[in-house]
């Protein structure tokens, strides 16, 4: 007897293994149970899938097994290549998770740093100007640089310390050295009376 079986099972287009079970039931009917295993599949959740049942006499099983099996043999195997693509997919998803969470911890342990850097040059900064070592203090103001986004900070800063140890104006130098040199002049010349009638 020549049967095309088996060629259809391959035309059902399926991944992993079809396992097939015949019983025989009562009234000379038969009971086939069909199982999708895909073994690449890692989710558990394949086994809730369960087998696909037919009962029938075996002239009722030739006549109609292959269209009740194909679609949900089908599904149940497209399920499991779906599953198992998920499953990468969500692996997938975690490692980048991680990375995601890995490099989010680094930049904040370098914000971390660069906050700690910026908040003890100003506190040396303060220390400075309580010792009243307003150059020094603002040598040590953080740069605008390094700390761009707090440019008006230090900026404030900067003006308030330069302006505790500016030098006097270029006018103000003179009249003080001016001052001096008169009376230093005056004591230096003996003035002499009747000049001084003369101008009157």
């Amino acid at each position: 007897m020549n049967t095309n079986f088996f060629n259809q099972i391959t035309q059902l287009n399926f991944a992993g293994n079809l396992q097939l079970t015949i019983a025989k039931g009562v009234e000379n009917n038969l009971i086939v149970s069909l199982m999708i295993q895909n073994e690449q599949c890692g989710d558990n959740a394949k086994q809730l899938i369960p087998p696909l049942n037919l009962r029938g006499t075996a002239e009722e099983l030739d006549e109609g097994f292959f269209q009740q099996i194909t679609a949900p043999i089908q599904t149940a195997s497209g399920l499991m290549v779906n599953m198992e693509a998920f499953m990468k997919q969500l692996e997938e998803a975690k490692k980048q998770s991680a990375m995601e969470k890995e490099k989010a911890d680094k930049q904040k342990k370098e914000q971390e740093a660069k906050d700690k850097k910026f908040k003890d040059g100003m506190a040396k900064a303060d220390e400075l100007e309580k010792e009243g070592k307003f150059r020094e203090a603002w040598m040590k103001v953080p740069e605008i640089t390094e700390f761009p986004e707090k440019a008006d900070e230090i900026r404030k800063r900067k003006t308030a310390l330069s302006d505790k140890f500016a030098t006097p104006s270029l006018f103000g130098t003179e009249e003080e050295k001016t001052e001096p040199l008169q009376e230093e002049t005056l004591s230096d010349y003996p003035i002499d009376e009747a000049e001084k009638e003369q101008e009157y």
